[in-house]
């Protein structure tokens, strides 16, 4: 069994861009390929520790193996994968409710968000369309109305 580690994913993102933040700067100030820089040093410099980790826990693949999540063979197998996927429809683009990191700036898992229940109120907001003889009801937890 070859030792794979998967690094690169919105835990990573996250750590990486902390230490960015600790600077004054955003990921989006440095743009994709600079981010993916900061992203391969961060590797380079923890991922030693993960190899560590996981060995002081009896782990045993072949270690001369050893891969991570953006390793470029990986990352072309990846989007092989996305692709052919997406030609045989079990991948789509579709309007569904999904839930919105408003820093990361991306859709993340059901398995990555603590729901929480609050009281509040709920906005009812009506506006006429007076040539179709009907009204738009908008329901907004907040009182901020469409403009």
């Amino acid at each position: 069994m070859a030792a794979r580690h998967d690094h690169a994913g919105i835990a990573t993102q996250m750590v990486v861009e902390r230490q960015l933040a600790e600077d004054g700067v955003s990921r989006q100030d440095l743009g994709r390929s600079k981010f993916l820089e900061k992203v391969w040093e961060w590797k380079n410099e923890s991922g030693g520790t993960i190899t560590e980790q996981l060995r002081s826990l009896g782990s045993s693949p072949d270690w001369g193996r050893e891969k991570f999540t953006m390793d470029p063979d990986l990352s072309i197998a990846v989007t092989r994968v996305f692709v052919e996927l997406y030609k045989q429809g079990l991948i789509y683009r579709d309007k569904r409710l999904v839930n919105w990191d408003p820093k990361l700036l991306t859709a993340i898992s059901d398995l990555e968000v603590q729901q929480v229940e609050t009281q509040g109120k709920l906005w009812h907001f009506k506006y006429p369309i007076e040539a179709a003889r009907m009204s738009l009801l908008q329901l907004r937890r907040r009182d901020r109305r469409l403009c």
